[in-house]
């Protein structure tokens, strides 16, 4: 049998934990990324998910980012290799703190929008960030974008790794993702996404914009928790899932 983790990003909130549906998401994953404050969240958000997922038996990860509150972190900053390791370093041993302060452990990281995308196609980029995780706790799992340098960096030192692919994200020939920018990046509807996800998991191919068939590797799959009916397409992707006999399994 066939097993894949689900992943969604969260605690993507200020304040009261009052927006958003991340308790309710929480039923339908198997592990989380949490904001580490760069680009959303706050003390009390990051200790309030925490919790919520420690309740849920779920996996936690850190999720950082550029510094861009302004812009959610989507935004591309030129900054050096050290730099990067530098706000990498200090974003994931926040969270990795907060964790055992509350008596668990943090299992993954995962970057956060630009600084995930540049690092996906930028070899030094990739290189600073998995090589923070690594100073931090070896024991780290590095979820990136399948077939990326996020990956291949992370694996020539020794970080294991969990390839990540998107249910409502279009793909190109090259296996990345469609910039947000183009009106055909997002897949709204539902039943394509999850045809999608099968098509991933099955056959280890996704079907490029183009029509072309394009070999990819399948460990973890991205629900957007800030999409339109998230909730209602994490319930229906679990099920379906699970009808075709496919174990969810961080």
């Amino acid at each position: 049998m066939p097993t894949i983790d689900l992943n969604c990003d969260m605690g993507e909130s200020f304040g009261a934990w009052t927006i958003g549906n991340d308790a309710e998401l929480m039923d339908f994953v198997s592990s989380v990324n949490i904001a580490c404050g760069f680009h959303a969240g706050d003390a009390s958000v990051i200790r309030k998910t925490i919790e919520t997922a420690i309740e849920k038996k779920i996996k936690i990860g850190a999720h950082p980012s550029f510094p861009d509150l302004q812009g959610f972190g989507r935004r591309e900053m030129k900054l050096s290799p050290q730099e990067i390791f530098d706000i990498v370093l200090y974003q994931v041993s926040a969270l990795k703190g907060i964790c055992e302060a509350l008596g668990t452990q943090l299992h993954h990281v995962k970057p956060h929008g630009a600084l995930y995308n540049i690092a996906a196609k930028d070899e030094n980029s990739a290189q600073s960030i998995a090589k923070a995780v690594k100073a931090i706790d070896s024991n780290l799992i590095f979820y990136g974008l399948s077939g990326s340098f996020l990956i291949s960096e992370a694996e020539k030192i020794g970080l294991k790794t969990a390839s990540e692919v998107f249910a409502d994200r279009t793909y190109q020939t090259d296996g990345s993702l469609t910039p947000r920018s183009e009106p055909n990046a997002l897949i709204k509807d539902t039943e394509i996404a999850i045809a999608q996800v099968l098509q991933m998991i099955q056959t280890h191919t996704v079907t490029a914009t183009n029509g072309e068939t394009v070999e990819i590797k399948a460990e973890t799959v991205c629900i957007h928790g800030d999409g339109e009916n998230a909730l209602d397409f994490a319930r229906t992707i679990r099920q379906r899932l699970k009808e075709n006999n496919v174990e969810i399994l961080s």
